[in-house]
Order: C-alpha cells, then structure tokens, then sequence
C-alpha cells in the first residue's frame, strides 16, 4: 500500500523521500531523485542518513507526479487533504492543496526569454488544472474500481496501482517515472511511493433509515480517454474512447459491512466522430464528419463497454427535431448497422417530453426501459466481500454535453435502484418509499445534485443546469434563471477561455511533451494577433460610445441621434467583422495541435488531406500517441477548425 504520509530532505544534489512514520511489517526504504537529471531509484534498505545534507524538509501526503519543463524537471505533491469520509474502515480524501517543488535549480540566464515564458506558461496551466478538477485518493482502498469489478479481481499482492483501472488512474502519466523505474528490475520495487488519484466526484455519508445504519456513497470517476473540455472534445476517437465519459457508482454499505450493493450508470458522448466548432456565435457550428471508420470506432467503444458492463441500454436524450436532430440519426443508423443484440438504443427527446417544466414526463422514459431494468438490477455482495448478484447491464445516457439533461436523468434512475435495494435488504418497511423520508431524500438530492455540478464544471466550467429539479423534485422560476446565468457564463468561458484549460489537459495527461531546445508550442502569429486585437478594441470603443451616447448632454436632439447613428454603424460594422472571422476571436488549444503534427512524424506527411511540411512550428514540439492509457485521438480537421 502507498504510504500514509512522506518526508521529503532536499539537498543540493538530491530530494531524499521517507516515509514519515516507521512501520515493523515493512522493510525500511527511501526513494532517492537526482535533481540534475531527475532520475529516480531506491535505496532499501536506506544506504544514507536522509537528512545528510539537507537544507530544507517539506511534509506531504503523496507525490502526484513529475512535470518536465525547459528548465527543469518538477515534482508535484499533496500538500493538504480533506477527508471525506470512509469506506469499509478506510479513509479516502479529497486533495486540497498542491504543492511545486522544482529540481534542477536552472539560472535564469541559461534560458532564452521565450523559454522563461513557456515555463510560466506551462505551471499556470498546471495551476489551472488543479483549479479545474477535484481529485480523490485513499492508500488503504482501490477506488478506480466498482464493487462488482473488485470481486473479480485477482487475489494476489500486486500493488494499488497495478490493480487500478487504467482509466481512472489520473496521475499515470506523471508517475511514469517511477513506475518505468520500477519496471526496469525486480529489486527496485518503488510501489509504495506510487499513490493513485482519481478525478471526478465523491461524497460519503454515515446515516440511517427505522434505525438501521448504513453508508451512503456517491462515486463518479472521469475517463482519462479523451479527456478535456465541452467544444474541444466531442464524440469517439480511433480506439473507441469518447469524450468526457463518466462512470457514477451509487454505492450502500449496511451496517459494519455485513451486506453492500451498488448501481452502476455511465454517460459519454454519441459515439461517433462529430464536432462543435466556435466561431463566438451563441449556437456553434455542427459538424458530423463522414468517415469511412466510423462503424469501426463505434464497435470498438461499444465491445469494450460490453466487456466492462455487459449489455447496454443507450439512452440517447437529444432533440430529435432542428439542430441536434442530425445527430440522433447519425447513432440511431450506427446502432442498427451495428447490429448487436447486447446493444438496446433509446430515443428520448428530453426537451419535447418535458417541456413547460413538466419533469414528471421522465417517467415516460422509466416506463419504456422498464422491463430492461427490472433484469439490469443491481450487483450486492456479503460481508467477505463475495459477489451475492450482479448487475448484468447499465444504462449509458447521452445528451449533446452528456451533462444537464443526463443528470436529471440519472438521478432518477438511481432513485428507483436505491428503493429497491433498501427495500431487499430491509431498511425499508413494505409500504415505505423514499419520498417518506425528508430528511434522507433531502440527502440524497443534493449529493446528486452537487455530483451534476462538479462533473460539469469539469467538463463546461460551470454548474449543471436543471440542478433545482435533482435538489427539490420539481422546476422553478429561480432555478430556470440561474440556468440562464450559467448558460451566459458558459458561453464566455467555452468561446474564451476553454483553450487554456483543453491545453491544461493535454499538458498533465501526457499528450503533449515537452523537449528541452525546441521552439515554443504557444507561439502566436503577431499579425493575427493585431487584427483581432484591433477589432476587439473597436468593438468595445463603439460599445461603450453608443451607452455613453444616451446618457450625455447634448445641444440638441438631431446631434445626440447624429452621434447615436455614428457609433451604432462602427459597432454594428465591428461586429458583422467579428461573426464572419469568428473562428479568429475564441481562444483555441494550441498543445494539440502541435501534438498531433510531432506524432505523425510529419516530413511531407500528408493525411486526411492536410499536408505538414518539415518546417520549426511541426517539428520542433513532442507528443505520443500513447496506448489507451494517455491516447486522445484527435482528429486531423481539428487543426483546421
């Protein structure tokens, strides 16, 4: 198991980490980093006095991982945690804080000044990246996996992070380093300095329903396939990955442990290769692509998901009439070409059932997948942990985010399981539903609802909409209104500000790499730069005039009107300028890019019709097309968007 906690002595010439209390049933051990060339190795047992040397000791509950930079390697640890609670008598914890410890004291003069600037570049994404995910870790107990799927794990001593599922194994990228380290040779088994984190959302709850106490835990775990931000990550990738999938566990541990059940759903984006492009219009511009692989992508996510979860009940919540409609098409075709009897697609227009705040019309939905979940049911084991039942399918739900109408949905689904599992392991009389129990339901809504918006704030950079119907059972006017203010903010944000954290991603997962003596991936075209600079300040100028125009003194009423027309013509003119170079004004990724360029090992490489020529901007930045660990699959007109 991962240390509790670690004791790190740094030295001029090395970091010397130690586990901060000593434990009898294991050898003593350090991991020893070269601050010149940040390797790592083990000393077990410790050839040294850790604190030989040192100038500074720094305290921390875990190392997340290694970043290399152009001045050197960093090392990033937990610095605070907040534990949230514990599963069968362990601890799980939220990180809270973060901690940079940089190892090679470059002096600032051996660095030109755009190297100087990526590095500061390249922290503040990683600030932003700790800003944008809630991350959760525990080193007694394995959450990457569900309670159905740790019954069916080997029993053996391997350590936590060779058992975790790879796909919610967020720091597997920035350990890479131990774990190539540990890989080498049998004698340097490094497992112990190793600690998992998983990003997405966790709540834990010790409560009771007539008396009978039970845990109550909420577990959502975001896919590190594909993973990013609402426009700059839709649809499926070449291995079957889709964007911002989410695994959410609803788990109940009875008593001390004696019985335990749990409920599985997922959600993901439609399956096939689709985009959303910005171009600062309110409503973005779709794009399906019609590639001659799709069907095989589409299979390919699908076999897998089989593989994990058995059969599937796709719940596809899209409009099915005007913009969105094209794309309930295109996966109601792809499931039918599919063809596989395992694969069950649903259509259910959200917004057309429900519409004028009629939430109840969801029971619609319940009734037509009735028969489906009667046989899904749910997975329960005993108190050694062995499997009683399991769940035999889950309902994957997709809306055009896989967020606001999906959460509504889910939180209903996992309302009908959690009645049935009460009332099968007897914390329930007969006659009692949930609904009878304010205090509990009144729980249960607002894990749920806290669950739909942080899973959205990962993804859009905001809360959930619709969240009042999950936390109160029912629409209302401030509810719709608050909608209204995120809907605003995320327009701001996805148009705006969506390219940093979409390179905050692909910097921290591996996507993108950096090499020391290569030219900047965030260099801009200053003429571009100019233009829409030029135009923005025009725009605001014009803006700011046309107000200012109706509340100045004038002369008379025909010069207030002259200065009135004048300024609305200079901002209306701004603005056409503005929509029709719209694609010029948001904020765009720029790692990706570069990434997918390095990967293709360009030199005169042409693919899909693009054409990457050897010069400084394709050649001179680093990217791997990882296995399904780390792969992103960015598609090729991504780069012309």
């Amino acid at each position: 198991m991962p240390y509790e906690q670690l004791n790190l002595h740094v030295s001029g010439s090395a970091v010397v980490v130690e586990p901060a209390s000593s434990d009898s049933r294991r050898q003593r051990e350090i991991l020893v980093i070269d601050r010149d060339s940040g390797n790592v190795s083990l000393e077990s047992p410790p050839k040294r006095d850790p604190l030989s040397g040192a100038t500074q000791s720094i305290q921390c509950f875990g190392i997340v991982g290694f970043l290399s930079l152009r001045g050197g390697d960093h090392v990033i640890l937990i610095k605070e945690r907040t534990r949230i609670g514990q599963l069968y008598g362990h601890p799980v914890y939220k990180l809270k804080t973060h901690g940079v410890l940089p190892l090679r004291q470059t002096p600032a003069t051996a660095l030109t000044e755009e190297e100087l600037q990526d590095d500061a570049t390249s922290l503040s994404l990683l600030e932003q990246f700790f800003a944008t995910c809630s991350f959760y870790f525990s080193t007694e107990f394995e959450l990457t996996h569900t309670l159905q799927r740790r019954t069916q794990l080997p029993n053996d001593d391997r350590p936590m992070w060779k058992r975790a599922d790879q796909r919610f194994f967020w720091n597997h990228f920035l350990v890479k380093r131990i774990i190539d380290a540990t890989n080498r040779t049998k004698e340097s088994d490094m497992g112990n300095f190793i600690l998992p984190i998983t990003c997405g959302f966790m709540e834990i709850h010790r409560t009771s329903i007539n008396r009978k106490p039970f845990t109550f835990a909420l577990l959502s775990r975001r896919s590190i396939f594909r993973a990013g931000t609402r426009y700059h990550v839709r649809g499926v990738d070449e291995e079957g990955n889709v964007a911002n999938f989410v695994e959410t566990e609803q788990l109940v541990v009875y008593g001390s442990g004696e019985q335990s059940t749990s409920f599985i759903q997922t959600r993901g984006s439609i399956p096939i290769y689709w985009k959303q492009i910005v171009n600062v219009k309110y409503v973005p511009q779709l794009l399906i692509e019609q590639r001659p692989d799709t069907l095989d992508s589409f299979k390919k996510h699908f076999e897998d998901q089989f593989q994990r979860y058995d059969r599937q009940i796709a719940v596809n919540l899209i409009n099915q009439k005007g913009y969105e409609a094209p794309l309930g098409v295109a996966f109601k075709a792809r499931s039918e070409e599919f063809g596989d009897p395992r694969l069950r697609y649903v259509g259910f227009d959200f917004h057309e059932h429900c519409r004028k705040m009629r939430w109840d019309k969801i029971s619609l939905l319940i009734d037509e997948i009735r028969d489906d979940l009667e046989k899904q049911g749910y997975s329960a084991t005993n108190e050694k942990g062995q499997l009683l039942k399991g769940q035999t399918s889950v309902v994957r739900t997709n809306c055009m985010d896989c967020l606001d109408r999906t959460n509504v949905v889910q939180s209903v689904l996992a309302k009908r399981s959690l009645e049935i599992q009460f009332h099968d392991m007897g914390i329930l009389e007969p006659s009692q539903t949930i609904s009878d129990l304010k205090d509990f339901e009144s729980l249960f809504k607002n894990i749920w609802a806290d669950n739909a918006d942080e899973v959205s704030r990962q993804y859009s950079g905001t809360g959930a909409l619709k969240t009042d119907f999950t936390r109160t059972g029912k629409r209302t006017k401030m509810g719709a209104l608050q909608d209204g203010v995120n809907s605003v903010v995320r327009y701001i944000r996805n148009n705006f500000m969506d390219g940093n954290r979409q390179d905050a991603f692909d910097l921290m997962l591996g996507v993108y790499e950096t090499i020391v003596g290569t030219s900047s991936p965030f260099r801009v075209s200053s003429t571009g730069s100019l233009q829409v600079t030029a135009l923005s300040g025009s725009f605001f100028v014009s803006l700011i005039m046309v107000i200012l125009t109706l509340f100045m003194r004038f002369e008379s009423l025909w010069r207030r009107a002259t200065f009135f027309l004048l300024w609305s013509a200079v901002l209306a003119a701004t603005a056409n300028l503005i929509l029709r170079n719209g694609k010029d004004f948001v904020q765009r990724p720029r790692l990706r890019a570069a990434a997918l360029a390095a990967s293709l090992s360009v030199s005169g490489k042409v693919q899909d019709g693009v054409t990457f020529s050897n010069n400084a901007s394709s050649t001179t930045v680093t990217a791997k097309r990882r296995s399904r660990a780390g792969r992103e699959g960015y598609e090729m007109t991504s780069m012309n968007e």
